[in-house]
């Protein structure tokens, strides 16, 4: 029973998290959600498997450091 009331309890931390994440983002929009936007991710410079964008297309290119 306690497993099952941890698990419960971990489930609706992380709900909870993902609900404030997108109430504090502009318009309720996750920034950055597209793989090809990472360079860790995408070194080659691929185009993003899931949406088709070019890493130079992306809003939110991050940088490499």
């Amino acid at each position: 029973m306690k497993i099952l009331l941890v698990t419960i309890a971990l489930l609706l931390f992380a709900v909870a998290g993902i609900a404030i994440k997108i109430w504090a983002q502009k318009d309720g929009k996750f920034a950055g959600t597209c793989a090809s936007q990472n360079p860790h991710l995408n070194k080659e410079g691929e185009a993003c498997g899931y949406c088709g964008k070019m890493p130079e297309n992306c809003e939110n290119q991050a940088s490499v450091s």
